[in-house]
């Protein structure tokens, strides 16, 4: 368990922790997957979506941190992301190939193709600065909830800066950072997932 110092925000270190990449990943799969005509298919395919978008992610992101590779488990160093997320990239190239070749639902393919191009994205920013992942994640899960499910997910859009306010209150990104990682999001998950599905 991670120790919270005194003079950081506990307030923020629980968004930060609990609205984190892996647990949006987790939530935006399973509601898309129960939106599916075939709720079931569209759940199994949910779940093996989470597999290599946040699972394997997070376990090679575990062994990081046991080898001493990175700090934390939202690797907090701009460079060492720079090696991390070419491997999610793998992953979840992978779990789309799944999806091709066994007839996946439309949108639950779109959704992954979608993460995948959001990560295209980050990775050239990243290069030279820090804009924020966490933002990112959620801003695009909303986007393609609005598209793929209901315009009513557009009210969720708060959460976003929710998110943003955690990140720059424990200063692992400035302003700057988490409304550039909204903007991307929002607009590349949205516009792949709205082109494909």
């Amino acid at each position: 368990m991670t120790t919270i110092p005194a003079t950081e925000n506990r307030t923020a270190r629980a968004v930060t922790d609990g609205l984190e990449p892996k647990n949006v990943i987790l939530a935006v799969c399973l509601v898309l997957g129960a939106a599916q005509n075939d709720m079931l298919v569209g759940l199994a395919w949910a779940v093996h979506a989470i597999v290599f978008a946040a699972v394997i992610p997070m376990a090679y992101i575990k062994y990081g941190i046991r080898s001493g590779r990175w700090q934390d488990r939202h690797v907090g160093q701009r460079e060492r992301r720079l090696h991390l997320i070419p491997v999610i990239m793998a992953s979840v190239g992978i779990a789309i190939a799944a999806m091709v070749i066994w007839d996946a639902p439309a949108q639950m393919t779109a959704l992954v193709v979608a993460m995948l191009a959001t990560l295209g994205a980050i990775l050239p920013v990243t290069a030279f600065w820090k804009i924020s992942v966490h933002t990112s994640v959620a801003a695009g899960a909303i986007a393609i909830l609005a598209v793929g499910v209901s315009p009513v997910w557009a009210l969720a859009f708060p959460l976003v800066a929710l998110i943003g306010w955690s990140r720059v209150a424990l200063r692992d990104h400035t302003f700057g950072q988490v409304v550039a990682g909204t903007v991307l999001g929002a607009l590349v998950a949205g516009a792949v997932f709205a082109g494909l599905a």
